[in-house]
């Protein structure tokens, strides 16, 4: 029976991350064993799109945020050569896969975030521990890796690969995309609309947007808000935004998975808006043609706000400070409203250039 070359034992399949894991397993030889973590709450791949069958393995949540992938640690015993691994701290049977590996002379890689900043001493402790077990890290962005050569990781063990989403359907899509009428048949004008896409969760602090509207309201600032997607906060925020007269400016269109769909009401936004951490929501709305704003704390926010260009392709605003959200979307809309060629060019060119899982392959075909 033929081995494959690397094995990939990761915390979950999301559906985002499909064609990166395709061509891993075509161009990499990978086998992929996934755990269960996000069950329920993530779309997982569809599993029939592989060449080769992928294996579920159980994880079990321990006390304290911590959880144990079951049968990851036996993998390591099996002949593969190299190994790709879950790179978070709080995955203990990682831990015993790296210390396995290094004692039968494999090795193994971490795919992780690295470093956020405002570390504490403990953690501090933890992580370089737990990265120092590793051959090597692939890391989601250039932040952690400027962080961690402050704290002495050698430079040659870490490499950035950034992240990506279903990049050839989007791109096929957007080649398709024009000016709709989309905004001005449901709103009834024609004013410029700021879109949000995600869950709508406490961590998003979209209540904050619904703020910053109603300032720039009392100013004769008009616009629309477009907010894709579901969750915990969705009555909490139709009930602020009617208390604040603002209920016939928002569309709280739901969840939606018809990238379609997406693509049409990204192109047509002036600007994304995103109060809390932006995550994949740059890489989405960046692809798409629509810039970004969202706050400069970069210790509280995720690898992807790096593809925000200040004055380019977003701004950043004051974490937490409601008035210089307010001040970045009229500075945004007075200078950048409508988009223009140019503008939408540089936000498909951070796409194009990094953000995609062909250059993720270039990365990984180097190392392994």
């Amino acid at each position: 029976m033929k081995t494959s070359n690397i094995c990939c034992i990761l915390n979950y399949p999301p559906h985002y991350r499909e064609q990166i894991y395709r061509l891993m397993e075509k161009e990499l030889d990978c086998d992929f064993y996934f755990g269960n973590i996000e069950k329920g709450r993530i779309r997982p791949i569809n599993y029939s799109h592989f060449s080769k069958p992928i294996k579920d393995l159980t994880t079990t949540r321990l006390p304290f945020g911590f959880n144990w992938i079951g049968g990851a640690v036996s993998l390591i015993f099996q002949p593969y050569r190299k190994f790709i691994l879950v790179g978070e701290p709080y995955c203990l049977s990682t831990w015993l896969c790296l210390i396995s590996a290094r004692i039968l002379g494999k090795q193994a890689y971490l795919w992780t975030h690295g470093w956020y900043g405002g570390e504490s001493r403990i953690k501090t402790l933890v992580k370089k521990a737990f990265y120092n077990l590793s051959t090597g890290l692939f890391l989601y962005g250039n932040y952690a890796k400027k962080l961690m050569l402050k704290e002495g990781f050698k430079n040659e063990r870490m490499n950035v690969v950034y992240n990506s989403l279903d990049y050839d359907l989007q791109k096929k899509i957007r080649t398709d995309l024009r000016y709709t009428s989309i905004y001005q048949n449901y709103f009834g004008n024609k004013d410029p609309v700021l879109i949000f896409t995600g869950r709508l969760t406490p961590v998003k602090k979209l209540d904050q947007l619904i703020d910053a509207h109603k300032v720039l309201s009392s100013q004769k600032i008009h616009f629309n808000v477009v907010i894709l997607g579901d969750g915990t906060e969705e009555e909490n925020l139709q009930s602020q935004s009617s208390k604040a007269g603002l209920s016939s400016r928002y569309w709280f269109y739901g969840p939606c998975y018809d990238e379609a769909v997406i693509g049409e009401l990204y192109y047509n936004a002036a600007v994304c808006i995103s109060p809390g951490n932006v995550g994949l929501t740059a890489i989405h709305s960046l692809m798409y043609g629509c810039p970004v704003i969202t706050h400069s704390d970069f210790t509280q926010q995720m690898p992807e706000f790096e593809a925000i260009q200040m004055g380019t392709t977003g701004s950043f605003f004051e974490y937490g400070n409601v008035g210089s959200l307010a001040k970045a979307i009229e500075v945004w809309l007075n200078k950048h409203y409508p988009k223009d060629e140019f503008l939408k060019n540089d936000c498909f060119k951070v796409i194009d250039e990094r953000f995609n899982p062909y250059y993720q392959m270039k990365i990984l075909k180097q190392l392994l």
